[in-house]
């Protein structure tokens, strides 16, 4: 058996469905023999993303996997690898790699070497009777502990080699509960707090712990906030939920941040970040996390717990139980109060009639014309997502893809057709703006192509919205942050059922229709992907406190 189709079989037998990819790699025949579907994206970095998206929605128990070419093929895809690791997302990048006896020759690309910075594991198959091995490894490092990236690059003439021999035992997840001691002292610090704060990360939806979340909620009657990657873990129509914090969010979480006495982080990093909302100093603080990295990183902790979110959540509320609960008065009333006026604010924006129109219009009749606990929404970078993020009240776990530790323009699009291809049966989104799209807008014929039927909502204002900060005298003079182009013309070519809106009137009528052709009709024709185009106003103004 030669080496390529070896990693074939390990890549099946640890349930691959998809290899995202681009030519030319020995993989994709390999794949496709064994009825593991090859998605062809016209650009690397947009395989990625697929991936990533890919493995989001599934938790990390599908493994979203990608093949590309050695040389600029590996070159290419780099972004999309960082991206990744920046949020910490599983997905096991197999770039070819330039002849074993020459990989360190000028100016052949060392993949191994050069993806070890955003690799949870980057390493290259140096013999053959090695791929086994080091794959199961792979899948090991991207089942357990901190999700992240693992990168195996297979030299181009080693991949037609002979194995000797093939025997292959699939991967497998192992958790770790927390140490009940640590676990004691932090319900007591818990119990003893006045005014709590839950700050949950997105390490609970990895341990698909959104139940023993709940539970643990109504327990400690404390409010609950989440990160950006996070968002969606828990109910945002929930009495206790005061929303998410990123480079926007509401005034609620800038309040209770600055009043908690204490701070109980639950599967987040507290990585300091342009898109996650401060964490002020004075505060006890303890973490639930299950990577070591994370624990005093860049917030002094007082109190931890080492362990996977879901078994670590159970633990807390024996605990909780043990210690006799924790008795308080609800904040529930306090939370409402203090929502109401916060929306009551944001009302005129989100229900404005002005022309062009204001996007923050856009996304009350999008979250009005959904059925959100069936659906899965993305943002793009920038003011789609500072604007959305905020607003769009999330009802099931996974029901919002939120990224930013790495922003990068045009991602959204290839989380989108990812998480459709995890979740069928959900109407995904992606929302974004003219910038985003001339960063992927090609890979809307992927999306036909591949029948992925996705939905994008592009909020159109011909600028790159909020630059002019940055580069106010290249604006003036030269028009440097001004776009132009028809989008719809390039969509339509590419065979997307597309809309143009002008009229804030409309724009619920078109998003119903949009819909309705991503869904296709019960029985007859399959759904397709939809584009439809809106035209705003830029609006500079966001809800961010801090």
């Amino acid at each position: 058996m030669q080496v390529c189709t070896a990693i074939a079989q390990i890549l099946k037998a640890e349930g691959t469905e998809y290899l995202f990819c681009f030519p030319v790699n020995p993989l994709i025949e390999e794949c496709a023999k064994i009825d593991i579907r090859p998605i062809v994206t016209r650009t690397e970095r947009t395989l990625l993303n697929m991936a990533d998206g890919y493995s989001r929605v599934s938790n990390g128990r599908r493994i979203g996997v990608c093949a590309v070419q050695h040389g600029p093929g590996a070159e290419n895809a780099f972004a999309g690898v960082a991206q990744a690791h920046a949020d910490g997302s599983p997905i096991l990048f197999i770039p070819g790699g330039n002849f074993a006896a020459r990989y360190e020759l000028a100016p052949h690309f060392d993949a191994a070497r050069n993806y070890a910075g955003v690799s949870k594991w980057a390493a290259r198959v140096n013999a053959p009777d090695r791929a086994a091995d080091m794959f199961r490894r792979a899948f090991t490092l991207l089942r357990n502990g901190r999700r992240a990236p693992v990168t195996i690059e297979v030299p181009i003439d080693l991949a037609s080699q002979e194995i000797a021999g093939f025997d292959y035992v699939a991967s497998r997840e192992t958790r770790a509960a927390g140490d009940p001691a640590d676990v004691r002292e932090a319900v007591r610090i818990l119990r003893n707090s006045q005014r709590p704060l839950l700050h949950v990360g997105q390490g609970v939806l990895y341990a698909e712990a959104w139940d023993e979340l709940y539970e643990f909620v109504e327990l400690a009657q404390a409010p609950v906030m989440t990160t950006l990657p996070g968002k969606s873990v828990f109910r945002e129509d929930h009495p206790l939920s005061i929303g998410n914090g990123g480079y926007s969010g509401s005034v609620l979480i800038d309040h209770y941040l600055k009043t908690a006495d204490m701070i109980f982080g639950i599967g987040c990093s507290f990585t300091t970040s342009y898109f996650a909302a401060p964490i002020p100093s004075g505060k006890t603080v303890v973490q639930a996390t299950n990577h070591e990295g994370d624990l005093s990183k860049e917030v002094a902790v007082h109190h931890a717990i080492l362990g996977d979110a879901k078994l670590v959540l159970r633990q807390l509320i024996d605990e909780l139980k043990g210690q006799g609960g924790r008795h308080t008065d609800s904040p529930a009333a306090e939370i409402k109060a203090r929502k109401d006026a916060w929306l009551a604010e944001w009302m005129p924006k989100l229900t404005s009639d002005e022309k062009p129109i204001n996007p923050y219009r856009v996304i009350y009749e999008l979250s009005r014309v959904c059925d959100r606990a069936r659906t899965i929404i993305t943002h793009d970078a920038g003011t789609p997502r500072d604007q959305l993020a905020p607003f769009w009240e999330s009802l099931a776990p996974r029901g919002f893809l939120g990224w930013g530790k790495s922003s990068q323009l045009g991602s959204s699009l290839g989380f989108a057709m990812g998480a459709k291809l995890a979740a069928p049966d959900k109407l995904v989104i992606a929302f974004m703006g003219d910038t985003a799209i001339g960063m992927c807008g090609m890979d809307l014929e992927t999306a036909v192509r591949e029948r992925i039927p996705i939905l994008i909502v592009l909020v159109n204002n011909g600028t790159m919205g909020g630059y002019g900060r940055y580069i106010p005298i290249a604006s003036e003079k030269y028009r440097a942050r001004y776009l132009t182009g028809d989008y719809l013309k390039v969509a339509d070519g590419l065979g997307l059922y597309t809309e143009r809106v002008t009229e804030p009137a409309e724009v619920a009528a078109a998003l119903k229709r949009a819909v309705a052709v991503t869904a296709g009709s019960p029985g007859h024709a399959e759904g397709r992907p939809a584009l439809v185009e809106i035209m705003t106003r830029e609006e500079t103004n966001l809800s961010k406190p801090w």
